[in-house]
């Protein structure tokens, strides 16, 4: 039995789980998001078992912002991850969905006064600090009998090899508080007095789809050799996410099954010969564990051959669905789900209906000649495709069904037009 990017083919069609693809498109129609439920249940296991050795405590954070949905949030309870959130709504989804409060991790460089009384209200586990107004505002918020679990987000300045736009620990990066600035240190010390706040210890993000696993040793080695330098002897260390997936065949994802392991010895090492005890290790993945188990299917509508040879397949969807392309020059893979035998004779550019020269999905895409009617699969979008969706041109999102063998599970319902115009009102 034939397998591509982890879905298997059979007698020439694409299945997820036990159900050809093409049998979902008819029924719950295009475009839709499909997501394997076994595959994102396997990941996250792999990460709470790897990210293990003897001697050193460690937390997997499932990061939200890849994919959230309150089914979602079942699954990383049930799993039993934290879970890491950045904004008022993924924290009500949270909320909704029952998750304890106690395993919640509130990220963001500018949260609301209404986000932080959220939080407060529901008495959110911990707040990672971006910097120090975040925290007098916070102060400011808080009642008598209220404290605050806190991390403080720094920036080692390590350039990880990723997009400009998906860097997030460069020296003039938005996020936390630079490392090489004195104010930083003042700051963390000044954190450890406050009667009100317990610190907990430093946060890092290095940046987003980094296939480069050298760039976590050397945040490794940055951050201890600060905390050495300096003298703080904080219980925690939380090293963030970004690992790498696959796209295209090009791409070389991150073995988590050797890598995770070997970054715990490089820590237990670096802790060893600086003579500082090891701190709780947390990570936060979340591109990882739901990128490759997510599919979009369209349907093809019409195709057109240009003046200079351009040869466009469009389908039904669009950026609206797909934003990365367009916004990062992101790669994919696709497929025609029910020809998975025949050759690809055609050099296509994969494009959608949104009113916008920048609509492409895929620049160019190998595949047989396409006829309207056919279902097109694209690969690895279960992250930052559902989570980046848009209204633009007043399209509608798609449904997002959960697959796990047999079982199929709507998990958020297509929208309508009645849905788009809910929250309108007239003059």
């Amino acid at each position: 039995m034939k397998n591509i990017h982890g879905f298997e083919q059979k007698n020439g069609q694409l299945y997820i789980g036990h159900h050809s693809v093409s049998s979902l498109a008819q029924v719950y129609k295009t475009p839709l998001y499909l997501m394997d439920e076994a595959r994102i249940r396997s990941q996250m296991r792999c990460f709470k078992t790897v990210f293990k050795m003897e001697g050193i405590n460690t937390q997997v954070l499932y990061a939200s912002k890849a994919f959230l949905t309150t089914a979602m949030v079942q699954l990383v309870e049930a799993e039993g991850l934290g879970l890491d959130v950045v904004s008022g709504g993924e924290l009500t989804t949270a909320i909704q969905a029952n998750f304890p409060m106690n395993q919640v991790y509130f990220h963001g460089n500018n949260k609301s006064k209404e986000e932080m009384k959220l939080a407060l209200d529901h008495s959110v586990g911990t707040i990672i600090l971006d910097n120090e107004d975040e925290l007098n505002q916070w102060l400011d918020l808080m009642d008598s009998s209220q404290t605050l679990t806190v991390f403080l987000r720094v920036n080692p300045g390590i350039e990880a090899h990723t997009h400009a736009y998906i860097a997030t620990s460069t020296l003039d990066s938005k996020f936390g508080l630079s490392l090489v600035d004195p104010e930083t240190l003042n700051f963390i010390q000044r954190l450890q007095t406050y009667s009100k706040v317990h610190f907990k210890g430093l946060h890092c993000h290095i940046g987003s789809q980094i296939l480069d696993t050298e760039a976590y040793f050397k945040e490794v080695e940055v951050l201890l050799t600060y905390m050495k330098n300096h003298n703080l002897h904080l219980p925690c260390l939380n090293l963030g996410g970004g690992f790498g997936v696959r796209y295209t065949q090009q791409d070389t994802p991150v073995d988590l099954t050797s890598f995770l392991p070997s970054l715990l010895n490089h820590v237990k090492k670096t802790c060893l010969d600086l003579g500082m005890n090891i701190p709780e290790l947390f990570i936060e993945p979340g591109r990882s564990i739901v990128a490759e188990a997510g599919i979009t299917v369209y349907e093809v509508g019409t195709t057109k051959l240009t003046p200079s040879g351009k040869q466009y397949c469009f389908v039904d969807g669009s950026m609206a669905d797909a934003i990365r392309t367009a916004l990062y020059q992101a790669e994919y893979d696709a497929c025609l789900v029910d020809r998975m035998d025949e050759d690809a004779t055609t050099s296509y550019t994969l494009a959608g209906k949104a009113c916008e020269s920048g609509d492409i999905l895929i620049h160019h895409i190998d595949l047989p000649q396409v006829h309207r009617g056919d279902y097109l699969a694209v690969f690895t979008t279960g992250a930052y495709h559902y989570s980046m969706a848009s209204h633009y041109n007043r399209l509608p999102n798609p449904a997002v069904v959960f697959v796990n063998g047999d079982t199929v599970n709507v998990v958020v319902e297509k929208e309508s037009y009645a849905d788009l115009l809910r929250l309108d009102r007239k003059l």
